[in-house]
């Protein structure tokens, strides 16, 4: 496989699995959502596979409506460093936000995990959606959404200044002449800038990879111009074979333009598999966790996304399109835009939305047989869509268990898929390079 295009698969981990009524079928083990070795036999599970990464979303607030799910969120870099003293290759991607963190304790959280794994740390950049994230940092209210971006591109660039200060050869560790590193391969950043203000150099030399893979998820056109710049891989949400290619098409573009190699943006849709024998078993059980639903958390969950409550709206009635303001606030800008093309495409009542979002908040559900969902998976690869997937069980462990016994060995028979890791970092299971330092050579911009 060395000398074709590799096929990415991630295991995106939410707790109890991505359903939001996961965590009350009867398969699910909702009272080890905050086990740790419940999380670890998963990313050994997901290694044995030989999946490239295991990615933990995140958020600084206690999500809506705890009542009627299981959201916990857990610091997602201390829960992967106990994943990686569990592991060996897989990769760990984490998210963590450029709104509520500090450059510098951050590019130390990730650069330990980095060094524990032996180069196997992801970042997840994020700006946070959730407004009420501001009340718990001491903000008087959520930055707005194009503030949050100019934030985030200053954070990066100062948080890359500190990863590469130190350049590749600065630790010199020779005993005989006394001299542990080279001074002058140390460099200070002295950033001055509108939101931080950073001295620099980093407290810890380079790490496996240089600096952890950048990964993006944004939708938006800010979020489209961030990642095209920066990502090396993008978590997105599809909903049709059109629209992935649109996406995958204007990312690639947007790449070249900023003279980057498009090959080293990964593209990868969510994909939210419900798996039986036959298409109709499939289907049967996709119906069993959506007669489970909980309206009242389903509603909320599509007031985020779109700005317009519905609580006191007839569930089976139709939706009522004509409230929507694409002009107003639009909630969640990743998922405004895919929730109306949904109801636009097929005039779905306001039970019939709720169910489609259920599945994975926007991600692609897809009810089939193993060859349908590896069919799925390799027309979309082949076809302009996607390098890879974000693999996103409707419940733990067992919809993952079944991806990995029937889909995987499908995809490996079809040559899409490795045998074995090829490499040791997330890098090379990605087939990136690794970053030079920017001091090592100072008139190069940053990749």
């Amino acid at each position: 496989m060395t000398d074709r295009r590799r096929l990415v698969l991630n295991l995106f981990i939410y707790p109890g699995g991505h359903h939001e009524a996961a965590w009350r079928y009867k398969d699910s083990a909702p009272e080890r959502v905050l086990d740790i070795t419940y999380y670890q036999e998963l990313a050994q599970r997901a290694e044995a596979a030989k999946l490239d990464a295991v990615f933990f979303a995140d958020g600084p607030a206690l999500a809506d409506n705890i009542r009627y799910a299981a959201r916990f969120r857990v610091e997602p870099i201390t829960w992967l460093t106990a994943i990686a003293a569990a592991t060996r290759r897989i990769g760990l991607i984490a998210t963590a936000s450029t709104t509520y963190n500090e450059p510098y304790n951050l590019a130390r959280l990730f650069a330990s995990l980095d060094h524990i794994s032996g180069g196997r740390a992801g970042w997840n950049i994020v700006t946070t959606s959730a407004p009420q994230a501001a009340q718990n940092f001491g903000l008087p209210e959520h930055p707005p959404h194009n503030e949050r971006y100019e934030k985030a591109r200053e954070f990066l660039d100062v948080i890359t200044k500190l990863w590469d200060s130190w350049e590749d050869d600065a630790v010199v560790n020779d005993p005989v002449s006394g001299i542990f590193a080279d001074a002058a391969k140390i460099h200070p950043i002295n950033h001055v800038g509108r939101h931080f203000r950073v001295r620099g150099p980093f407290n810890t030399a380079r790490s496996p990879q240089g600096r952890p893979v950048y990964v993006q998820a944004g939708a938006s056109d800010d979020g489209r111009g961030f990642a095209a710049q920066h990502a090396e891989a993008i978590f997105t949400a599809h909903q049709t074979l059109a629209s992935a290619r649109e996406f995958y098409a204007d990312i690639k573009a947007r790449a070249r333009a900023f003279d980057r190699n498009p090959d080293h943006v990964k593209i990868l849709p969510g994909l939210s598999p419900f798996i039986g024998s036959t298409t109709a078993e499939a289907k049967r059980l996709q119906d069993e966790f959506n007669d489970l639903i909980q309206p009242d958390y389903s509603l909320t969950q599509l007031r985020q996304m779109i700005g317009l409550d519905l609580s006191g709206f007839d569930l089976d009635g139709p939706f009522p399109r004509h409230l929507i303001d694409t002009s107003g606030p639009r909630g969640v800008a990743s998922r405004f835009q895919l929730v109306i093309d949904i109801v636009d495409r097929e005039k779905p009542t306001i039970r019939q939305l709720v169910q489609r979002l259920a599945g994975a908040r926007g991600h692609f559900v897809l009810a089939g047989t193993p060859e349908e969902i590896a069919d799925h998976i390799q027309g979309w690869f082949e076809g302009g869509a996607a390098d890879g997937f974000n693999i996103m069980p409707p419940w733990l462990t067992g919809g993952f268990d079944a991806f990995a016994e029937h889909v995987v060995p499908i995809l490996r028979r079809r040559g899409l898929f490795r045998e074995e890791y090829e490499g040791t970092t997330l890098r090379d299971h990605y087939g990136l390079p690794r970053p030079d330092s920017q001091f090592s050579h100072p008139a190069r911009a940053i990749a």
